[in-house]
């Protein structure tokens, strides 16, 4: 329940709000995860105010806004296409237009497609204050200890990478039971990332050398059993779509 609403005009003072001990202060990016039902009281934090959703090309890399939402992203022309892939299956239409980039990516589990194509991509965060940079593989799994009075204002992807995601799911419009995301850089690095379970998505190699990487993706899988799916199934269908991704990126 939201106690206090707070709309600061400056980056310095919407984390002055944040670095606070007490009350209990949250961020509203899109506030998709702010509208959830919960018991808990707190004050919210918008940062819409603060000018953080700009999408441009910097160098190689392609710069995404924390505040640009999904949709915004499906416009760019320089978006992979498997990333767009990725968006759509992240959320409806509806949610995309509300839904920001660093939001989906701080809330994100295991079965988020976008997280798991970020994560292969290699996907580096700025956080203010500092413009301490942070990669995404790092943040995933210690989210609330990282972010403690800190803000993500920028996602950096690189924009010259193939990208190739994968996934199976009940149906089109469910999140994925098996996902799988691989990005491949002309120096010969490869990153398989597998989605579709458990708390975060798994990075399952990064580097240049391809032997065994089956028998990688079947291990990260071996206990990944829940109420969507087997981890038999989950192995089986994780090494064919890894499968159909190196062929995709070569």
């Amino acid at each position: 329940m939201i106690k206090e609403y707070y709309r600061p005009e400056t980056i310095e003072e919407a984390l002055e709000l944040l670095a606070r001990e007490t009350p209990l202060t949250r961020p509203m990016a899109g506030g998709t995860e702010l509208n959830s039902p919960s018991n808990d009281q707190f004050d919210v934090v918008d940062l819409q105010s603060l000018g953080l959703d700009k999408i441009e090309l910097k160098g190689s890399n392609i710069k995404i806004g924390a505040m640009a939402t999904l949709q915004d992203l499906l416009s760019v022309s320089d978006l992979p296409s498997a990333l767009s892939e990725a968006i759509h299956h992240e959320a409806t239409y509806n949610l995309r237009q509300s839904a920001t980039a660093a939001g989906t990516l701080v809330s994100a589990t295991g079965r988020s497609a976008f997280a798991t194509a970020l994560l292969a991509l290699d996907a580096q965060l700025v956080m203010m204050p500092n413009e301490e940079k942070l990669a995404l593989g790092e943040l995933l799994p210690l989210r609330s200890e990282l972010l403690k009075g800190k803000l993500i204002t920028e996602i950096l992807i690189p924009g010259n990478v193939k990208l190739a995601y994968q996934y199976v799911s009940r149906s089109p419009a469910d999140l994925p039971i098996v996902c799988v995301a691989v990005a491949a850089w002309s120096s010969g690095r490869t990153r398989i990332v597998l989605g579709g379970y458990g708390t975060a998505p798994i990075m399952v190699v990064d580097g240049k050398d391809e032997n065994d990487v089956l028998s990688a993706v079947g291990h990260a899988y071996m206990q990944a059993e829940d109420e969507w799916a087997s981890a038999e199934y989950r192995v089986e269908i994780a090494k064919t779509l890894t499968k159909r991704c190196l062929y995709l990126v070569k």
